[in-house]
């Protein structure tokens, strides 16, 4: 099974095609660039590039992966849209893959962990999971100071990588189920607001 990783809840711009078989997974291609303000631009490009590189057409592929956060509302939007619009039209399953989860994949442990990415605002998202990397609580979003959590071992990873990402939807691709609805974890409410919100200040 070919499977499209997409991942944009973090500052990184994060495609890439896996081959998920029973047996592992490998991955074939994949374009990562780091910039927050570039998700709606390159990840596009980013998709084409790597299925490309991976000697494949996007008809070619069975499945996306794509992160789903937590993460910023602006990013996530930008990977989750793409996703459903490739999904809708190359008529494949999109898997919503948590973020964290996705980022644990890749951990090598032999005892509980926390994983940690950046939430601006002095704040990171975290979740915990066990020694085999099944995640126990989370997420959440909370200042360093406030996580309330006994795991003394701390995973701060800037991004998740295509093969973590794959390997959390791996079992339902490889299954053949349906996917859950892309449901983005947002954590918190949007840094912008729209203009009729804006306090009003009458002068008296």
């Amino acid at each position: 099974m070919l499977v499209l990783a997409i991942d944009t809840a973090t500052p990184a711009v994060t495609a890439g095609v896996v081959a998920v078989r029973p047996e592992g997974s490998t991955v074939l291609a994949e374009r990562v660039t780091l910039d927050a303000r570039a998700h709606g631009e390159l990840l596009t490009p980013h998709v084409l590039d790597a299925v490309r590189e991976a000697g494949l057409t996007l008809r070619d592929l069975d499945a996306i992966a794509c992160g789903v956060g937590p993460g910023p509302y602006t990013g996530l939007r930008a990977g989750m849209v793409t996703a459903a619009a490739l999904a809708h039209g190359l008529d494949i399953a999109a898997y919503p893959v948590c973020s964290l989860d996705a980022i644990a994949a890749g951990v090598t442990a032999d005892e509980p962990f926390l994983v940690l990415t950046d939430a601006r605002r002095r704040e990171v998202y975290w979740a915990a999971y066990d020694a085999r990397g099944v995640r126990t609580d989370g997420p959440h979003v909370a200042r360093p100071a406030e996580l309330d959590s006994p795991v003394q071992r701390v995973v701060e990873h800037e991004r998740p990588a295509p093969y973590g990402i794959a390997a959390v939807a791996r079992e339902a691709v490889l299954a053949g189920e349906r996917p859950a609805p892309l449901t983005p974890l947002y954590l918190r409410r949007p840094d912008a607001a729209e203009p009729g919100a804006r306090k009003r200040v009458t002068t008296p």
